[in-house]
């Protein structure tokens, strides 16, 4: 805690390499960008920080090593911290970007992986219930969504983050959440060619700002 009682927290941000189809994907440009941007434009709120900012490969199973070694990273030393996960997706298809409200318990892939593995309907953790489990996040999201609308961006909650790359971590990352006692949300990004970088990068600064906000 801060000298006056303030909450302090952590927040991790996460994207994603290329992948087929994809060849420059928005949410890798944004994590390796982020910091500076935030530091360039007046930083963070008082007793907030921005942790981890790592890029993920857009793989599954023969990547889970790696994704767990990011996500104990995020969390090391964060003694009274609120640790609070930002995982950042591409939906080549969209126009405005979304907040996934929770992930399923399935892999059925579109197509194969970076690494190769292309899964179709596989429990994406044994032992989590059937393929139709799903795991919700405890972010505040409606006040997020709220926040953000105020500010003029356009947004909208979505309950369906697909069964690709995307769904797989953000369902690995709920469920890390919950075994540590921290929190975790993903936010699909439109491709840059339907909504410019500094756009872009303008949402994020405000997403953080919600995000520390509304889930303390």
């Amino acid at each position: 805690m801060g000298s006056d009682g303030a909450k302090l927290v952590r927040i991790n941000v996460t994207g994603f390499k290329k992948f087929e189809g994809v060849y420059e994907n928005p949410s890798e440009v944004i994590v390796n960008n982020l910091r500076s941007y935030v530091e360039s434009n007046g930083g963070l709120p008082a007793g907030v920080t921005l942790g981890v900012c790592a890029v993920l490969e857009t793989a599954g199973d023969g990547a889970i090593a790696d994704l767990y070694k990011v996500l104990e990273t995020g969390i090391a030393n964060s003694n009274n911290e609120t640790v609070i996960w930002l995982h950042l997706g591409v939906n080549n298809g969209a126009n405005k970007f979304a907040i996934e409200r929770q992930a399923v318990n399935e892999a059925t892939f579109c197509c194969p992986d970076e690494f190769g593995w292309q899964p179709r309907l596989c429990p994406i953790i044994l032992g989590s219930g059937g393929i139709y489990e799903t795991k919700k996040t405890s972010c505040s999201i409606d006040a997020i969504l709220k926040f953000l609308k105020v500010k003029g961006c356009d947004v909208t909650l979505s309950h369906d983050a697909g069964r690709f790359v995307c769904n797989f971590v953000y369902y690995h990352s709920l469920n890390y959440a919950e075994e540590k006692g921290h929190k975790s949300m993903f936010v699909h990004v439109p491709p840059f060619y339907r909504v410019d970088k500094e756009t872009q990068m303008q949402f994020m600064v405000l997403l953080l700002e919600a995000i520390a906000s509304t889930c303390c």
